[in-house]
């Protein structure tokens, strides 16, 4: 898959750290990566923004943001605050087509959920999914919650024609309650997707060698890692 489209169910589920995981898999199997982030919001200028946290922790990957806005809120609203030109689709779908030829793998990571409106006319990262035809990984939280909004998503996903590629967990609780063992059972169930991976709860404040040798232990083969479901499940779910 030389494009890979990253969302999540929601704000705060754990995306960048997702990102830089997978980032840092493929740079360890040999793979050179790029960065897409479609657009930043809530982040100044002078500031590092997700592209330079995945960076930090994954390494020699190429970089790329295609707008920032100051305001915390949804790009095409933080946009419009800014009195500035927003995002498009094809603004990302263009942007990532030509980093995919000259890198083996570019991962496009969205703001917010599937569904965040990039601009006044209603774009969204699915609309840049569907012209770049590139599969979409979503990022779930583990807890109570999680199936309603992940099933939503991978519905909405079909119902565009597109790939969902999977469903990684993106911060697993060092002692997990009933509600995410359970889910972890479940996610591929309701989804009818599979679990590709549980990024442990804190990785990115772990050093950034620690982060890239222990990357493809949180992630499954399809994403270039050794991750194994079922070793998880015996494991954790009980």
């Amino acid at each position: 898959m030389p494009v890979l489209v990253i969302t999540g169910t929601g704000t705060e589920v754990g995306k960048t750290v997702v990102t830089a995981a997978v980032a840092a898999t493929a740079l360890a199997a040999g793979r050179s990566v790029a960065v897409l982030k479609a657009a930043q919001t809530g982040v100044r200028p002078d500031e590092p923004g997700d592209t330079e946290e995945v960076a930090r922790l994954a390494g020699a990957v190429t970089a790329a943001e295609l707008a920032r806005y100051p305001d915390p809120l949804a790009p095409a609203t933080a946009a419009r605050r800014a009195g500035r030109a927003p995002v498009r689709p094809h603004d990302v779908a263009e942007t990532a087509a030509k980093l995919a030829t000259e890198h083996d793998l570019v991962l496009v990571e969205g703001a917010g959920g599937l569904l965040v409106r990039f601009d006044e006319d209603g774009g969204t990262l699915a609309d840049a999914a569907a012209l770049l035809s590139a599969p979409v990984l979503v990022v779930a939280a583990a807890g109570l919650g999680t199936l309603n909004v992940t099933e939503l998503t991978i519905r909405e996903l079909r119902s565009r024609g597109l790939d969902p590629a999977g469903v990684v967990i993106g911060s697993w609780p060092a002692e997990a309650d009933l509600a995410a063992r359970c889910n972890v059972r479940d996610l591929p169930e309701v989804t009818g997707v599979p679990l590709l991976g549980a990024v442990p709860a804190g990785a990115a404040c772990l050093p950034p060698a620690g982060f890239r040798a222990s990357a493809p232990r949180w992630l499954a083969p399809r994403l270039d890692g050794t991750w194994d479901v079922a070793e998880f499940r015996g494991r954790e779910a009980g």
